[in-house]
């Protein structure tokens, strides 16, 4: 249980001030920050819309005098649990983050953030009970994040949605890889050239996209199609649909996650289409999907254990005072496999 002593900073809410504004008492507040669930529903949204119209954040180096550092970190992931639990790029991460914290001193909390508008997590970061968090796998609509920063000092996988001079974030080139393996499908001789990008409210899929295009100008060429999968093998999967039933019929395809790949070349099956003697396909990721489909996937690897391993040395170097680069951003490889 974390106190309820509150900053009295110049410009800064204390908790009588949020007490005032919720119609409720100092206890209640107290209740609320702690993640208490002896609170009625109609005092908790009074609470919860206080402290967000006041900006107000618990006295951190207060509750330091009781209990010094939690020592724990949390790893925010804005996902639902089927996509988390589903997309190896998201265990190689955790498995990265981990390695790096089980060195430390500290412990890492997971939360899978997509069930509710982020309120949970939040309040929970911002009571106090974790000394910083890693945010991974974000999109534009995920604005409780910025909450989530206000509070603890936070490192991002992967370039945040709305990058700002003092964040800190760990990524690979993703419009260089992007450009890498649409090039390569260029140089093999392949003109009707498609894509299946990741979502557009994620920088990862913007990216992608962004070097895909950039490599069809530099070869004068114009994409065939460019359909949203969702990075997610189903996604990709009705994305080679809606390719197919258009008319479209491209002679290579570069899809930006090796999930979707998965799902478009099981489409692709099923019709009839060979690859890569008709439809030639490179992938992202380099996963383990890569080498277990059929044929085996051409792919740009990116380094996902190695990221994850970054972002929790970056967050150890600011838990500690130390100053780490605000960016970091490792390379991609092309991978040649038979898919194309």
């Amino acid at each position: 249980m974390v106190s309820d002593m509150s900053t009295h900073a110049s410009g800064a809410a204390t908790i009588e001030e949020v007490a005032a504004a919720a119609g409720v008492s100092r206890s209640t507040v107290s209740r609320v920050v702690n993640g208490s669930t002896a609170v009625s529903p109609s005092a908790l949204e009074s609470v919860k819309r206080a402290i967000s119209e006041l900006n107000y954040v618990p006295n951190r180096a207060a509750r330091s005098l009781a209990s010094r550092q939690t020592h724990a970190i949390a790893l925010v992931v804005p996902e639902d649990t089927t996509r988390f639990f589903g997309d190896p790029f998201f265990a190689a991460i955790v498995s990265g983050i981990n390695a790096r914290v089980s060195r430390s001193d500290y412990v890492l909390n997971l939360f899978i953030a997509s069930d509710d508008p982020g309120d949970k997590t939040t309040s929970y970061v911002r009571s106090g009970s974790v000394d910083g968090a890693i945010i991974v796998s974000h999109h534009t609509s995920d604005l409780f994040i910025d909450r989530i920063a206000a509070a603890v000092p936070v490192v991002y996988g992967g370039r945040p949605v709305r990058e700002r001079e003092r964040d800190y974030y760990v990524d690979v080139d993703n419009v260089r890889g992007g450009r890498e393996a649409t090039a390569y499908l260029i140089q093999q001789g392949r003109r009707r050239i498609a894509s299946i990008t990741g979502p557009r409210t994620m920088p990862a899929g913007i990216d992608r996209l962004t070097g895909f295009f950039e490599a069809l100008a530099e070869a004068g060429l114009e994409p065939v199609a460019v359909e949203d999968g969702n990075f997610t093998a189903d996604g990709g999967a009705a994305a080679m649909t809606r390719i197919l039933d258009a008319g479209h019929r491209p002679d290579a395809l570069f899809i930006a996650s090796d999930l979707m790949a998965r799902g478009a070349l099981a489409v692709l099956a099923r019709a009839g289409i060979r690859v890569p003697d008709e439809i030639a396909i490179v992938g992202f990721d380099d996963s383990p999907v890569a080498t277990t489909v059929s044929p085996p996937l051409t792919t740009m690897r990116q380094p996902s254990f190695a990221q994850g391993e970054k972002m929790a040395d970056v967050l150890l170097d600011l838990l500690a005072g130390r100053n780490p680069d605000h960016v970091t951003v490792l390379d991609t490889e092309l991978v040649v496999r038979a898919s194309v």
